[in-house]
């Protein structure tokens, strides 16, 4: 064999090494759904979690529960200002402790990851994460079932991307209810003053 062809098979043996690799990843990012589908969302939700990076599957909430989240933050880190600054120990302490989970959050998405952790929406959406099995759109709203029978409600959102909406209830009622804890903690601070 002489030195070019040895360097002919050489190259060849790296081009199908290299090759499938890359047209293997072309092809998923060509066969890939669009986040603008439902299955394209449910998917993107599918591999934050599998990745473990829940945080990544904030921007494929429904729209009204990433506002939810966005004012939560907010108000919690809000709050915990005042607290810091206002309030005297022992209830300095004891708000901060309670609200620093939440106030502390670096941005809406961890937040998002901190709650899903400890309400155990991490888990129950890992129960059953399985192929899409069947969905069902009507309008702007479609409901994902799994090849495990689990149903995921879905909304189109103006720009066109899909929400899940699984948790938007719990979410608008916790930002309720941070609103009026922000506002005991106001009238507190002002009555220290």
């Amino acid at each position: 064999m002489t030195r070019r062809q040895l360097l002919g098979m050489l190259g060849a043996v790296g081009a199908v090494v290299i090759g499938i690799p890359v047209g293997w990843s072309a092809l998923a990012a060509v066969r890939f759904p669009s986040d603008r589908t439902p299955e394209g969302a449910y998917l993107r939700i599918v591999l934050a979690l599998n990745k473990g990076n829940v945080r990544d599957a904030f921007p494929y909430l429904e729209t009204e529960a990433q506002h939810a989240l966005c004012t939560i933050h907010a108000y919690r880190r809000k709050a915990l200002e005042i607290i810091r600054k206002s309030f005297r120990e022992p209830e300095r302490s004891q708000w901060e402790n309670a609200y620093r989970e939440q106030g502390d959050a670096k941005d809406p998405p961890e937040l998002w990851a901190r709650l899903a952790e400890k309400n155990g929406w991490v888990a129950r959406l890992r129960k059953d994460l399985s192929g899409i099995a069947s969905i069902e759109r009507i309008g702007k709203r479609a409901t994902i079932e799994t090849t495990g029978a689990t149903r995921y409600p879905f909304r189109e959102a103006d720009n066109g991307i899909w929400g899940l909406t699984l948790f938007t209830a719990e979410l608008v009622a916790h930002k309720e209810r941070v609103s009026r804890d922000l506002q005991i903690i106001e009238k507190t601070a002002s009555d220290y003053g």
